[in-house]
């Protein structure tokens, strides 16, 4: 029979989410916590996709932690590694190990009303006990791997981006590459020159636009740690350049089909043969799915041992892959860029709230819904970072996730100033705000653009990102608003609840 472990918070993950929430724990003078992770180190999605080429699609200085800002990334788009590394340090210097529990998978959590306390199970049978649960979990760790005809006849090798096996040599092989998803955009360019041959099976072409990489010099590093203000300066102008971009995401479609037809013109300039600049080029508007960003993508398409498939998959035999024109290509490994379940993910929870709410039933039926991305009513004291509708196309997720942590420490904050066990989120704050989400959305590209993307649910509604300026959600989360709650004292069933003063 397992432990019963008593905590104050218990953090699940330790990506940027999990390890903000730690550091800001610390902060607040708190060393009541635990932060349990799956794996064996810190890092969450970058620790996990190794895969060659692997890169952050948003600017170094940006995609990290404000008040962990480091001032000598080797390139103005950190690579994998570097990045990992990074928050490697981060945890090193706020001293997270020592609160962290590695080789920890959750499997559930329970909600107890009558003691206010979150009972999280875990795979090695294990309970931990808090009165908080924070579930930063993110929402790219869940490989999405298609179901293939036949591919259980398959004797060659077969891996997902994000579990790339390293030790299999792809030297002289001949590869089946899955899905143009933002991984495929930065492996392909590598592996090409090594494999004999690859053939790149495509569904839809995503928007590739070129990428202002470039390696930060030496006496720009040295200005960022010794001149005050100078890499904050930086940041800051990083911050308003990517959030410019918001307007066309957000019923400003002008901009983006002006944008479009110069990217359409960067794929004829890069990719000799016609007829295959069209096959690459979308027919839908920019910014409908994730842009993404190479400088080496499309030329790959010129190497003569690359081919492009985008007639789908008919089946899988023993040495090969038929696409549904019947063309055979005789492959020794599949690899599949096919991304993540991200809203789906949901439905893996295993969270049961007060009166026996199951959260992912719930989801299912009715649609994801929370309040801010962070809450759910009917969940006390249960926080999510990265949540529903707080996803970006255009800045920094670590800008949102900092925004969170400091609102998920605020309400535990004002649960203690109450002398409260929990606090919950009411339920006509909730529809609130999802309706504006929604009304919001549905003006945006990603619903007026003309495509489907993993933005969508089963349902056709996106369920994913944040329609609108981070400033806005910022200024939102900034403090919680005490009439969007109710606190809750042990001594009933269910709780006795209290509209929380507005003076808080």
């Amino acid at each position: 029979m397992g432990k019963l472990i008593h905590t104050g918070v218990v953090i699940v993950g330790t990506g940027f989410s999990g390890m903000g929430m730690a550091i800001q724990l610390r902060k607040d003078g708190r060393d009541d916590f635990v932060v349990l992770e799956k794996a064996h180190d810190f890092g969450g999605t970058w620790r996990d996709n190794t895969y060659p080429g692997c890169a952050c699609d948003i600017q170094s200085h940006m995609y990290s932690f404000s008040f962990e800002q480091k001032p000598d990334w080797s390139r103005s788009f950190a690579p994998q590694a570097e990045i990992w590394e990074y928050m490697r340090g981060v945890a090193q210097k706020w001293g997270l190990r020592r609160y962290t529990t590695f080789g920890v998978e959750v499997t559930g959590a329970r909600w107890d009303a009558e003691e206010s306390r979150w009972y999280v199970t875990t795979a090695g049978g294990d309970t931990y006990v808090g009165q908080y649960l924070v579930a930063g979990i993110g929402a790219l760790h869940l490989p999405s791997i298609p179901e293939l005809p036949g591919i259980e006849d398959f004797e060659g090798k077969t891996f997902h981006s994000a579990q790339w096996d390293h030790d299999y040599d792809l030297t002289g092989k001949k590869v089946a590459v899955i899905g143009t998803g933002a991984s495929a955009i930065q492996f392909v360019p590598e592996i090409a020159p090594q494999v004999a041959e690859l053939t790149l099976f495509q569904r839809t072409p995503p928007w590739v636009m070129p990428k202002p990489d470039h390696a930060i010099a030496p006496w720009a590093q040295t200005m960022f740690a010794r001149v005050p203000g100078a890499q904050r300066g930086y940041r800051n102008f990083l911050y308003w350049l990517n959030e410019v971009r918001a307007v066309g995401f957000n019923g400003h479609q002008g901009i983006l089909k002006y944008a479009s037809k110069l990217a359409a013109w960067n794929i004829r300039r890069a990719v000799k043969d016609p007829a295959l600049a069209r096959k690459l080029t979308p027919d839908y508007v920019m910014g409908c799915k994730r842009v993404l960003v190479s400088n080496n993508y499309y030329p790959t398409f010129n190497r003569p041992n690359v081919g492009l498939d985008t007639e789908g998959v008919a089946e899988v035999r023993a040495n090969s892959v038929v696409g549904r024109d019947g063309r055979e290509h005789e492959v020794d490994a599949i690899i599949y860029g096919t991304g993540f379940h991200v809203t789906d993910a949901f439905d893996y929870l295993d969270i049961t709230g007060v009166d026996g709410r199951d959260l992912a039933k719930q989801w299912s039926e009715n649609g994801i819904a929370t309040h801010n991305g962070i809450n759910v009513t009917g969940f006390p004291n249960l926080f999510f970072l990265l949540g529903p509708n707080t996803g970006l196309g255009h800045n920094s997720v670590v800008f949102m996730i900092e925004s969170q942590i400091r609102y998920v420490a605020d309400a535990m904050k004002l649960v203690k100033r109450h002398n409260a066990d929990a606090i919950d989120v009411r339920e006509t704050a909730q529809e609130e705000f999802n309706q504006e989400i929604q009304r919001k959305l549905a003006d945006g590209v990603w619903t007026q653009g003309g495509c489907q993307s993993w933005y969508l649910d089963a349902k056709g509604v996106n369920r994913t990102i944040w329609p609108g300026f981070t400033w806005r959600y910022w200024l939102r989360t900034r403090q919680v608003d005490p009439a969007h709650f109710e606190l809750i004292t042990r001594g009933k069933v269910a709780g006795k609840r209290t509209p929380v003063a507005a003076g808080r």
